[in-house]
């Protein structure tokens, strides 16, 4: 096993392209144009084909836990993991390929951030041959603009499909459901949210980016206590129940915690926080209108929400297919008046 770092370098001369070369290495005349990026590698340069074990990481941001993200290496089955991001540099490749001790032929960063490199072929090439793929934070808007609807994104999707573990935390985890919070017109507060639902900052995607089977009708929502988010998630739930006419599902994430899902919906909830399911039962709010504030009061015992805390050994007892959990965990019931969340406690 050998340790590789590349950097790969944009060149311009003359008006004409230059192919990518590691660094150190002279760059040579293409007539291919192929375009340049960058990326870096620790482990192997050879591709491997082991069997990925598949699954899914949704992790809430701030500090990476380490014990789920030793969960996520062992899914890849010592194959080749691939980190792709918008922005930033290569902070994952130590952390994972040398500090958490779970084996894998190669972790390589590729930073892809803008909708040429999203066509690259020697990028969609590497994501194809991946065993486990993960999206970092940043701002999910960019993975939206940058990668929805190009052969990036159907790479994803076939890997998904051929069973790769997948993976995002903060925005990267914001993208990885079927219904998401696109943050294409900026952020929003769940103050502003729940003050008018229909504010063009909450921005919504519907089947048109990532799809993972288990994350079919899931909405996912990040930093949630740390940043209060809570009342923007319902408004995002209710949005998609109203307009969509889809049965919503949310799973909420603290920081510093992460949800693991097997191929089969069992779950472990890893870290210091904890994370949130939310279901309703089909009953749009009372009050769903542009520049009002949301009601969404008379729904009986439909928006449940089970709280389940992270822990080093990951906490189980939830099931992300029935989306139930068991008797053991803390179930609470939430609704909103007048723009006002409330938590009403134990079911």
């Amino acid at each position: 096993m050998y340790l590789f770092i590349y950097s790969w370098l944009a060149v311009v001369l003359a008006g004409g392209s230059i192919r990518a070369q590691p660094a150190g290495t002279p760059a040579s005349p293409s007539a291919e144009a192929t375009p340049a990026y960058m990326a870096w590698l620790a482990g192997d340069t050879a591709d491997v084909r082991p069997r990925p074990l598949g699954g899914i990481v949704l992790a809430g941001g701030s500090t990476d836990d380490s014990d789920a993200m030793r969960w996520f290496l062992r899914r890849a089955n010592g194959g080749d993991v691939v980190i792709i991001r918008a922005s930033g540099s290569d902070g994952y490749n130590t952390y994972l390929y040398r500090e958490l001790g779970v084996p894998v032929n190669s972790v390589e960063t590729i930073l892809v951030n803008n909708r040429t490199l999203a066509s690259q072929p020697d990028i969609v090439r590497k994501v194809r041959n991946a065993e486990a793929i993960f999206l970092a934070g940043g701002d999910q808007a960019n993975y939206v603009t940058f990668y929805r609807n190009t052969p990036l994104a159907q790479a994803i999707n076939d890997r998904i499909r051929e069973g790769v573990v997948l993976g995002g935390t903060s925005a990267g985890c914001a993208v990885l459901g079927q219904l998401y919070f696109s943050a294409v017109e900026g952020s929003v507060t769940s103050d502003e949210a729940l003050a008018d639902p229909y504010d063009k900052r909450v921005a919504l995607g519907n089947s048109d980016f990532l799809k993972h089977p288990l994350l079919a009708r899931v909405l996912t929502d990040q930093h949630y206590s740390a940043r209060n988010r809570q009342g923007r998630h319902l408004v995002f739930l209710a949005r998609a129940l109203t307009d969509w006419r889809v049965n919503p599902r949310g799973v909420g994430v603290d920081e510093k915690t992460a949800v693991c899902v097997t191929p089969e919906g069992t779950t472990q909830v890893f870290g210091k926080g904890n994370a949130y399911f939310i279901t309703t039962n089909g009953r749009k709010p009372e009050r769903m209108v542009a520049g009002r504030p949301l009601n969404w009061r008379r729904i009986g015992k439909g928006l449940r929400v089970t709280v389940v805390p992270g822990s080093s050994a990951g906490t189980t007892g939830f099931d992300l297919k029935t989306f139930r959990g068991s008797d053991a965990l803390q179930t609470e019931y939430w609704l909103v008046s007048n723009g006002k969340l409330s938590r009403t406690g134990q079911y």
